[in-house]
């Protein structure tokens, strides 16, 4: 009986190595693609109201909407862009104007606002946001909560200029 030389598994990694350093044999050095921009979500822009007033914080507080603001492509973080945030809440619904604050990123591109506890509509549990100034194209986001009972929601934006 003869013993083959090419086992299935040799063939196998012979060919990945191949595939990985080209046929010149040589180790091609890896590419960064960069950071994707965030794309909109479906139903994110829900009930949203141009022009929300920045606020210290959305009525009585209790729960915190946290995220940060990054670029597209290098991932720098991005200070003083203005995020939008409203939600069905203890204290109101989504569609009312008191339900919406806005704040600022900071120097390190984070941002957060205390709002009342945000309590499930339409049978989930979530928050809107969105960025809509004019140096970076327009994102709504909608996140959705594991629990009803959470106390944060965090929700990040890495945005491409417009």
């Amino acid at each position: 009986m003869t013993t083959s030389m090419f086992t299935r598994r040799a063939l196998l990694a012979a060919g990945g190595g191949l595939m990985a350093t080209g046929a010149s044999g040589l180790i091609v050095p890896a590419h960064a693609a960069g950071l994707s921009p965030t794309r909109t979500m479906r139903g994110g822009a829900n009930n949203y109201q141009p022009g929300a007033a920045l606020v210290p914080r959305i009525g009585g507080g209790g729960f915190w909407m946290t995220g940060t603001v990054r670029r597209a492509g290098d991932g720098a973080p991005l200070a003083g862009q203005r995020i939008q945030i409203w939600a069905h809440t203890t204290e109101g619904y989504e569609s009312d104007p008191h339900s919406h604050g806005a704040t600022l990123s900071d120097a390190d591109g984070k941002f957060r606002l205390e709002m009342p506890q945000i309590v499930p509509a339409f049978g989930q549990a979530h928050g809107h946001l969105a960025y809509d100034s004019d140096d970076f194209k327009t994102v709504f986001l909608r996140p959705v909560m594991a629990s009803s009972k959470d106390k944060t929601l965090n929700a990040d934006f890495v945005l491409e200029p417009a």
